[in-house]
């Protein structure tokens, strides 16, 4: 017995030898073929080739030269396919376990096969991969939300395998079939999925997602800084790592930090995570001459409803060698998923490599997942901002399910239109279309013979407007003066239904000695603003570029703020011309310019404390107007000293309404809009989270008092690094209480030390991280004008005399409240009114006006 026992022996060693092989083992199937083909140096063997260990329930039809990709290596992987018209799978006999499985398709046509006809489900141990799968429309998906190049798609996913049998299977819908290029099951180290993570919703730390019950699905895998990482560069896995760059919302809000010296993992479980290669690049909100510190590095992602999502966040700090110099917050879709986040701390060190998962929950509603890493400004760090070196995007199943049924319809069929059914629908709307179209034409005809017949009893015209939008936007608007309703007939014609007068090319040109360039006073997206002459009054002329599409946009919103909106504190359009497919406007004329130049970069005699007092309650008025004046209110969005202008008396109005968005409506809180402004005064709630409310306008209006006060640029990227933004500066000395450290030397000490404090602490309260937190802008209009009567009651009291100013001119609120008391204020609205409306009479009263 004893002489058996040990060849007995040695058999159970090499079994169990031979079974820890199989756990192991890897699978590279190139389906649809019967040889081996080597890529990369991985051999992938035919699905039928003998001994590879898979069987399949069905042979279905072999395709070859099914592909027709350009790249050169892996085309050879994608020249066959197996199809399938009936359901069937794949087998794998393997030890139980956790396996990363990775399903490959390209587009191709074969004989009576077209991928584009192509619709099945795949089906792995009992959980559903893809439904009603078309792999043409999955791949213009891609390349549509992630500008993605590729010809071919490939699903990875992460299945737990709890017997010793793993089975794939594609399941064709009727009248259609199913088909793969290549399948690869590659067996996943334990430490892979660690069982827990931090839940954004609760903020709980260690909350466990059951990964024993799901399967999980890589949405994006993205090497953050870097350049794409292909397969053989991860070579436990052989992930790809793509670039993060068009993921990023702003590329301009980062910028890329290098180190490739010592990195370690901080375990044996971020090993498994990613190569080092990912952590030797980052992102970094450093760069100050580009963005200020207070904007967010922000990623977007389109995702699929209604799943919970794994967030893994790969970190390694690459710059700093002690803790507190890099602390930031992370944001998982507006949330705060982490704060006073510290990755020198976290990783236990400089060159550490390591990773954190997130876990959140995106809803019905929602198809976008935001990832945000921003600055903590209440961190006391020598140096607040943000960085992130990798990043990966995990859907993890629900009810045995991963596959999206509605990505981007919102009823009836999802995915592809397949089969009969899709040309039905085809066939609807071609006909529907046709139906309409006719209708159309109709309707069409009947306007035109109207207008034939018309022009020929009235006699013939002046030429059309050549400016369509204008007329597009039907604007209309009323004036209250009588004389305002009178038909021009030398120079221009009234319009009737829009508010202003409509000029000539002929009177633009003259008013404007023919655009000379002389006469520019100012010049913006949508083109440049001359200084001219109509009728003996100077006015300011906006000529649109043509060949700016943002130009056109923005006219087309200020054309339509301004015939709703009238307000003194709003710079009013008098007119427009439209001929030749000019697209012009014709504004009443601010004498003093910008509010910006009489604070720096000019030779203008500086503004006394009350004129600039005066010139923020000005702005504040009109900004409050535009706030509550309409049924939903209208946000500025582009609030900043350069767009605020001072007339003659030095009243200030606010300009420029191109960029003005209509606020929420009643059910809403904010408008989901893109990011637009200017740096140094866009509220960073609007930035990362691209939610827009009145609140960032009142952000922006904190921006310019400080700039008011300071008498300086809000970024300046010549100053030392902790003064290149004016907020952040000034708002540090504010909050030290010694805010007069910094004033505008120019004033020279000729201002109240209590107004001062005053306004830094409206400012501060404007400034605050959250929009919740600040106030609205009548509030800040309250306060503003509050400081004002203090500032008159103590001039009063010391006979009118005020010792802080040198100025000469009237204080324009001065005047109004001694008018209010005068009884005079019906006849100033009388005024204000014929202003507004654009009157153009040549009367010397008007004139004087002007």
């Amino acid at each position: 017995m004893e002489l058996y026992g040990l060849p007995l022996l040695l058999l159970i060693i090499f079994a169990s030898a031979q079974v820890g092989e199989a756990q192991v083992k890897s699978f590279l199937i190139n389906c649809g073929s019967n040889s081996s083909i080597t890529i990369d140096g991985r051999t992938w063997a035919g699905d039928v080739l003998p001994g590879n260990n898979v069987t399949i329930s069905n042979h279905g039809v072999a395709a070859a030269s099914a592909a027709s990709v350009e790249e050169p290596k892996p085309v050879a992987l994608y020249t066959t396919a197996r199809i399938f018209n009936t359901t069937s799978s794949y087998n794998f006999s393997i030890a139980p376990g956790l396996y990363c499985v990775r399903l490959h398709f390209a587009s191709f046509s074969f004989g009576n096969f077209n991928s584009n006809e192509s619709l099945f489900d795949v089906v792995a141990n009992n959980v559903k991969l893809v439904s009603r799968f078309n792999v043409p429309e999955e791949v213009v998906w891609k390349k549509e939300v992630s500008d993605w190049n590729s010809s071919y798609l490939v699903k990875e996913y992460f299945v737990d395998v709890n017997r010793s049998l793993l089975s794939i299977q594609l399941v064709p819908e009727d009248a259609s079939f199913a088909y793969v290029n290549a399948i690869e099951v590659v067996p996943v180290m334990d430490e892979l999925f660690v069982d827990s993570a931090r839940n954004v919703d609760s903020g709980e730390v260690n909350v466990s997602f059951h990964l024993a019950d799901r399967a999980i699905e890589t949405m994006y895998r993205l090497n953050v800084g870097g350049p794409a990482v292909k397969p053989s560069r991860d070579s436990d896995l052989w992930r790809k790592w793509d670039s993060d760059e068009n993921y990023m919302f702003s590329v301009n809000a980062a910028n890329v930090i290098t180190n490739s010296s010592n990195i370690s993992y901080v375990s044996a479980k971020d090993s498994a995570a990613a190569p080092l290669l990912v952590y030797e690049t980052a992102k970094a909100t450093t760069n100050n001459q580009v963005v200020e510190r207070r904007f967010n590095m922000s990623w977007r992602f389109s995702v699929d409803r209604n799943f919970d999502y794994l967030i893994r966040l790969h970190f390694c700090e690459l710059t700093y060698d002690k803790p507190n110099q890099r602390v930031f917050k992370i944001y998982i879709n507006n949330k705060t998923a982490a704060e006073n986040y510290d990755v020198f701390v976290q990783g236990k060190g400089r060159n550490k490599a390591y990773h954190e998962d997130f876990l959140d929950t995106v809803p019905q509603q929602v198809d976008t997942l935001w990832l945000q890493l921003g600055p903590d400004s209440v961190a006391s760090t020598s140096d607040a901002d943000a960085l992130l070196n990798g990043l990966e995007i995990f859907k993890l199943s629900r009810n045995g399910n991963l596959a999206h049924f509605l990505r981007r319809v919102d009823a009836g069929e999802g995915g592809a239109g397949a089969g009969k059914t899709k040309g039905r629908i085809v066939l609807v709307a071609i006909a529907g279309a046709v139906a309409i179209v006719a209708i159309i034409l109709v309707i069409i005809s009947g306007i035109v013979c109207f207008n034939i017949r018309k022009s020929r009893a009235t006699g013939p015209k002046e030429d059309a407007p050549g400016w369509r939008p204008l007329f597009l936007h039907s604007i209309t608007g009323t004036t209250t003066n009588a004389r305002a309703s009178k038909a021009y007939q030398a120079n221009g014609s009234m319009a009737t239904n829009r508010m202003g007068r409509v000029f000539t090319l002929s009177v633009i040109r003259s008013a404007t000695n023919n655009f000379d360039e002389s006469l520019i006073i100012g010049t913006g997206g949508f083109g440049k603003v001359f200084k001219g002459e109509i009728e003996g009054i100077l006015v300011a002329i906006k000529r649109a570029n043509p060949q700016s599409q943002q130009g056109l946009k923005e006219f087309e919103t200020e054309i339509e703020i301004l015939s709703k909106l009238r307000h003194r504190h709003l710079v009013s359009m008098i007119g427009y011309c439209e001929e030749q497919n000019e697209m012009i406007l014709v504004y009443e004329y601010m004498a003093n310019g910008t509010l910006r130049s009489h604070l720096f970069g000019s030779d203008l005699p500086p503004l006394t404390w009350r004129q600039r007092l005066e010139a923020c309650i000005g702005a504040a008025k009109g900004l409050h107007y535009l706030h509550t004046g309409a049924d939903r209110g209208i946000i500025h969005r582009d609030v900043k000293t350069t767009n605020i202008l001072l007339d003659e008396a030095f009243i200030a109005k606010m300009a420029d309404f191109g960029l003005s968005k209509d606020g929420p409506a009643l059910d809403q809180t904010h408008v989901s809009t893109a990011v637009k402004g200017s740096f140094g005064y866009l509220d960073p709630e609007y930035f990362r989270r691209q939610q827009l409310t009145q609140k960032s306008d009142v952000y922006s209006f904190g921006v310019v008092l400080l700039e008011v006060v300071c008498a300086r640029p809000v970024i300046d990227p010549t100053l030392p690094r902790d003064q290149v933004n004016l907020a952040e500066w000034a708002l540090r000395w504010q909050r030290q209480q010694s805010l007069e450290t910094i004033v505008d030397p120019k004033l020279e000490g000729a201002y109240p030390p209590e107004s001062l404090k005053k306004i830094g602490d409206i400012a501060e309260k404007c400034l605050a991280d959250e929009g919740k937190d600040r106030p609205a802008m009548g509030d800040v209009l309250w306060h503003l004008e509050s400081l004002l009567q203090s500032l008159l009651q103590e001039a009063a009291q010391n006979g009118g005399a005020e010792s802080f100013t040198s100025s000469k001119i009237e204080c324009a609120s001065c005047v109004s409240l001694h008018r209010i008391k005068e009884g005079e204020e019906e006849e100033e609205e009388e005024e204000e009114d014929a202003l507004v409306a654009g009157e153009m009479d040549a009367s010397s009263a008007n004139a004087n006006g002007h």
